[in-house]
């Protein structure tokens, strides 16, 4: 039998970050060797841990979080292996995040035997994208949100998630009012005129909870 492959977790949720620590580690193909909370503490611990499959999140604080991540670390390293384990399954997420170079996206709605799976296909450096997220994407209708550019998408994320403008300026080192204008553009693209209207068309997207 083979080394097992090291996994590095990283979402900002610590519990949840337990679970599937506690799932991985209880195959003998894994061990979670490194985790991390934020984007850029995912960036520093690749570098210093080189793990064989990261396993992502993209809603974290603070700035852009995972789909940054993933950009940067794949910039450091092109045969970087990432899985995206999220609750966002809509376009155009997966494709944003497929495009940045990431081999797998997967649901956190997904049973524990898909994402052992998932893992194993991602280390050998095969796709793996959930099937219902495969289809969306393969769809030819448009979403709303494929509208917004990279940064706006990141902006609506954390407005949706119910930050301020000044929070969301502070993480992503950009003033209120650059925030404030992404917000006007956002909406006007959306067809929505206030940040409650966004936050309803990220529950019924799935994007966030409610």
């Amino acid at each position: 039998m083979g080394a097992a492959t090291r996994i590095m977790l990283v979402d900002d949720h610590e519990i949840v970050r337990a679970g599937f620590k506690r799932l991985l580690d209880s195959s003998e193909d894994f061990t979670v060797i490194a985790e991390a909370s934020t984007g850029e503490e995912a960036y520093q611990q690749y570098q210093r841990c080189q793990p064989d499959v990261v396993v992502m999140d993209l809603s974290m604080p603070p700035g852009a979080g995972g789909l940054d991540a993933i950009q940067r670390i794949r910039a450091i390293d092109p045969d970087a292996r990432v899985l995206v384990l999220t609750v966002q399954e809509c376009e155009p997420y997966p494709s944003r995040v497929m495009q940045a170079g990431a081999l797998g996206y997967l649901t956190k709605r997904c049973a524990p035997e898909e994402l052992l799976e998932a893992v194993r296909q991602v280390s050998q450096g095969s796709e793996f994208v959930a099937a219902s997220i495969r289809e969306g994407m393969n769809s030819k209708e448009p979403t709303k949100l494929s509208q917004l550019t990279k940064r706006e998408l990141q902006i609506f994320t954390q407005l949706a998630s119910g930050q301020s403008a000044a929070q969301i300026a502070e993480t992503m080192f950009i003033s209120q009012k650059t925030v404030h204008a992404h917000r006007a553009n956002i909406l006007a693209k959306l067809g929505l005129t206030k940040t409650t209207d966004l936050i309803h068309l990220a529950i019924r997207h799935g994007i966030i909870e409610a």
